[in-house]
């Protein structure tokens, strides 16, 4: 029952990326929070309620992420070769690409809105996981395969 839950992204609900995606959903909640506010103030002049501008942001934040999950889909096939294919070691699981990774992008957006400092060192955070992952590891689910077998 663990493993449908916590393990490898083919078979399991949450994956060593759900990490990596409320720490993004820091930064994109907050470019999205600020650009959302500037653009509804700049051009519409509109005075939107509280719960009208958490309507936008968390609509633009899921247009954001399943936007990322088509293309992470399409890299997974093999649609740019079967090197970067073979990096994403497999098709994720529908309901971790399709419910938990957009979950997990609008819980950092809500963090960033009650944690606002800590927007920029979870930035950093994201950046060094990413880089780490894609230049260091020699797979995406390395970080998991290595603490399994331990």
């Amino acid at each position: 029952m663990t493993n449908a839950l916590w393990g490898l992204k083919t078979n399991a609900i949450f994956d060593a990326w759900s990490i990596e995606h409320i720490l993004c959903g820091f930064s994109v909640g907050k470019i999205v929070l600020e650009t959302n506010r500037r653009i509804s103030n700049k051009y519409f002049g509109l005075n939107l309620g509280d719960v009208q501008k958490n309507y936008v942001n968390l609509i633009s934040i899921l247009f954001l992420a399943y936007f990322w999950e088509t293309i992470e889909h399409y890299l997974e096939t093999g649609l740019v070769g079967n090197v970067v294919s073979n990096w994403f070691q497999g098709v994720e699981f529908w309901a971790n690409r399709l419910v938990t990774d957009p979950l997990m992008m609008i819980l950092g957006y809500y963090l960033a809105q009650r944690f606002p400092r800590l927007v920029n060192p979870a930035r950093v955070c994201s950046i060094v996981w990413f880089f780490v992952h894609v230049f260091v590891f020699p797979h995406s689910m390395y970080l998991h395969v290595y603490f399994a077998s331990t």
